[in-house]
């Protein structure tokens, strides 16, 4: 073989990881573009194309779930695009709910009028739309409203490529110092592997800095120069992805102290030991007589390898500690803080990254020591064999709990944008496997064939030190001497590159980790896209939903029910009658009157009001009237979120024991 073989190999690599990274830039490109957050507008009070009477005095708008918005985020604008709406927003969740509400200026004209809101979802995402209304009329509107939904753009590129660097930085942070602890722990003195976990954290420490400075024209102006904004970062700073990104960077400052043990105590503890197992073994078949020396070699030896011992598990539990701190970053923020099962959702989105890491960072890892380092053990192909397949397990539990969590249902996984991406990914994890399945094949030969060679490596390297030594001897120069031993040296690397690269097994092996690590870039880009999608679990409920967009502006009609009751017991008889106007989303006057079987007044110590919405999940909304008379009472702001067909129940009281609930279900417009 000759010196040039080993250049003409790494050629394809080159290219392949080239067009990798082309394709994983465009893949994220277009998922991203594509990419929706988690709440969602729900209802609005007008409605969209709604038209009505007399101007409204507010606008209410209903959301799916928890939002953070500020006093500019709801913007009415009327025809002239001028800015109609007065005072503060208005925050009326409650009951389940998430509501809130801006008041209008009085005595608006006729015309269409249109609100622009802007949020930020509770996973982290921000969210915008546009709806109009009229009064009176529809009419011609100069209003202006953002072209584009917020996050998207240049910001909202810039936004999601740094968050698939930090992910990045993450995988080859930890995977790799993993994959020196528990693989390969000669792998702490190798340059290649050094510069691998130390880019990994200056990547994950930069895309976390640049994060904190794009958040601001993320979630408001969209626009880039805003990044610098003093004012707007310490309002980031007060939610609850500013802190999670503050956490973060505290935490990669203790992973930087892991950093510097691992590649400076650590690795010259691991090299010591090595050194003096060597020299011990070598004594020990010298034929060499003297018991008392060997004996204080193998004590030496053993203290050796216990402190290098308790050095590898303070460095393993810390860097445990530390990889599931800024893991926890993650899983506190984005879609595992929102929806069902929170408590069980971010342990479980915790171990599930850990996996991620070990698995694709080790990787990488050893794709590099294959690459860049002749004389890899094949027991740390092997060690790293088993953690692969442990992390497959993990992902495999973790990934089933987390797609049933967010998906929902089996419809949702084809006609949702996450569930669409999530078959891609399942679909890439199994091209993953097939590779591993590869690697693991040629491991086993790898292994078969590991004795010869190192014998023949062991003569090779006893041939170089017995002709080392006489050129030594002969050598009366210092400075020749340490020339002739860097040249040695050297021969006996490129040596043991040329065997390395004749290797049929190690070739393939090399190979086919390659694909692996090829595919695993864009199964990250396909995790980070479904960070910032809408889950399937939400987006599929919110397809069933009456749109605020879509929905026709359902007739103004009261409620009018009139239901008998007994409670059972003296004087426990009567009738309820309860008004609900004009019983449309939004704010309503109810009364009830309860009535004797003589159709006379009749006072009773309590009345009570609740109303569900069971196909939404919404309530009950507890409602208690305020008397104002003799068997009359009311409510002058019953707050109804959105249309449907809401089950009314009303309790009665006639005693202090006596009690009955009628239940009827009733149509709100």
């Amino acid at each position: 073989m000759t010196a040039t073989a080993p250049r003409i190999r790494q050629l394809p690599l080159v290219r392949l990881l080239f067009v990798t990274a082309v394709l994983v830039c465009g893949l994220f490109g277009t998922l991203s573009g594509t990419a929706s957050a988690h709440a969602a507008l729900t209802g609005s009070d007008p409605k969209d194309g709604a038209v009505v009477d007399v101007a409204p005095k507010d606008v209410t708008l209903t959301f799916s779930e928890q939002i953070a918005m500020g006093d500019n985020s709801i913007r009415v604008l009327d025809p002239r695009s001028k800015r109609v709406d007065v005072a503060k927003m208005r925050d009326l969740s409650g009951g389940g709910t998430v509501r809130y509400a801006v008041d209008l200026k009085p005595g608006l004209p006729d015309g269409t009028y249109t609100v622009a809101w802007q949020a930020v979802s509770a996973d982290s995402h921000p969210v915008s739309g546009a709806f109009t209304f009229s009064v009176g009329a529809p009419s011609e509107t100069t209003a202006t409203v953002p072209d584009q939904e917020a996050g998207g753009g240049l910001v909202g590129t810039l936004y999601d490529t740094v968050r698939y660097l930090s992910y990045a930085g993450f995988v080859l942070l930890v995977g790799g110092a993993a994959f020196i602890l528990a693989c390969w722990q000669r792998g702490a003195s190798v340059r290649p592997l050094q510069r691998l976990v130390v880019g990994g954290w200056v990547t994950l420490t930069a895309a976390t800095l640049v994060l904190l400075l794009l958040r601001t024209p993320y979630t408001g102006s969209g626009k880039l120069g805003d990044a610098f904004d003093l004012g707007g970062l310490a309002d980031v700073l007060d939610t609850k992805t500013g802190a999670a990104l503050v956490s973060r960077l505290l935490l990669l400052g203790a992973a930087a102290l892991f950093i510097a043990v691992l590649f400076g105590a650590y690795a010259k503890r691991v090299t010591e030991t090595e050194t003096e197992s060597e020299a011990a073994a070598k004594s020990g078949t010298d034929g060499s007589d003297d018991e008392d020396d060997a004996e204080v070699s193998g004590g030496a030896d053993s203290e050796a390898q216990k402190a290098k011992a308790d050095l590898t598990f303070g460095l393993g539990l810390g860097g445990t500690v530390v990889a599931a701190g800024i893991a926890g970053t993650w899983a506190l923020s984005e879609h595992a803080s929102t929806g069902i099962q929170t408590g069980l959702a971010m342990p479980l989105d915790v171990l599930h990254l850990l996996a991620v890491a070990a698995w694709l960072g080790g990787l990488v890892s050893l794709l590099t020591a294959l690459h860049r380092t002749p004389d890899i053990e094949r027991a740390a192909v092997r060690r790293f064999s088993r953690i692969a397949f442990t992390s497959v397990v993990v992902l495999a539990v973790t990934g089933l709990y987390q797609a049933w969590r967010q998906v929902g249902s089996w419809s949702a996984l084809t006609d949702t944008s996450y569930g669409q991406l999530l078959l891609v990914k399942v679909a890439l994890i199994a091209v993953l496997l097939c590779a591993a399945w590869f690697s693991r094949r040629w491991t086993g030969l790898l292994g078969e064939r590991a004795t010869a060679g190192t014998e023949s490596e062991a003569e090779s390297e006893a041939e170089e030190e017995a002709n080392a030594g006489g050129e030594t001897g002969d050598a009366a120069d210092p400075e020749r001497a340490a020339q002739l031993a860097r040249q040695r040296t050297a021969l006996a690397t490129a040596r043991k590159k040329r065997d390395r690269d004749a290797d049929t097994e190690r070739s393939g092996l090399r190979r086919s980790v390659l694909i692996e690590a090829c595919v695993a870039l864009v199964v990250l880009a396909v995790t980070t896209a479904l960070t910032g999608t809408e889950p399937g679990r939400t987006e599929a409920k919110e397809a069933g939903r009456p749109g605020t967009e879509a929905a026709a502006p359902a007739p103004a009609r009261p409620i009018n029910l009139t239901e008998p009751f007994d409670t059972g017991g003296a004087n426990g008889k009567g009738t309820v009658r309860l008004t609900l106007d004009p019983a449309r989303s939004g704010n309503n006057l109810m009364h009830v009157w309860i009535d004797d079987p003589a159709g006379k007044p009749m006072d009773v110590p309590e009345v009570k009001v609740a109303y569900t919405l069971k196909s939404e999940q919404i309530g009950p909304l507890p409602i208690v009237p305020e008397r104002l008379a003799p068997g009359h009472w009311s409510a002058s702001s019953v707050q109804i979120p959105m249309p449907g067909e809401w089950h009314l129940q009303v309790t009665v009281r006639t005693s202090d024991i006596d009690q009955t609930t009628i239940e009827k279900n009733v149509k709100i417009g």
